[in-house]
């Protein structure tokens, strides 16, 4: 399995920016995947997923503002992030799960680091003020 993200960049404030995952040897279509980032200095954050039946889960710090979808004809995953704030300014993952673990896990797991088998390389985000 393969994930391959795309789409970073450096931005200002308030300016939007799309982020592509494409996966490889993994079907995107209903599977558990998810987008994680990692500030300097901070832990790894979940922030949003999308499960079974297209079912999706946001952290606070991103809700309303992020929106996770996927193409299933182009096997890719995105990340459309509008109103970007310095804050937002990490390198960001892509991740997905085996199949059999997205069955099993809850909603309320989405976020968590456990439930991901795969993970990309990574790509920047940068967020000027």
């Amino acid at each position: 399995v393969q994930l391959v993200e795309s789409g970073g960049g450096s931005v200002h404030s308030g300016e939007s920016l799309r982020l592509s995952c494409t996966a490889s040897a993994y079907s995107v279509n209903d599977n558990c995947m998810g987008w994680f980032r990692q500030a300097p200095g901070k832990g790894r954050e979940g922030i949003t997923a999308i499960g079974l039946d297209d079912i999706t889960t946001y952290a606070e710090s991103v809700k309303g503002r992020f929106t996770i979808s996927r193409d299933n004809a182009k096997n890719t995953l995105y990340l459309q992030m509008d109103s970007l704030e310095p804050e937002d300014t990490a390198m960001y993952y892509c991740a997905a799960s085996d199949s059999w673990k997205c069955a099993v896990y809850s909603r309320s797991s989405y976020l968590d680091a456990p439930l991901y088998n795969y993970w990309g390389q990574g790509t920047q985000v940068t967020v000027s003020s």
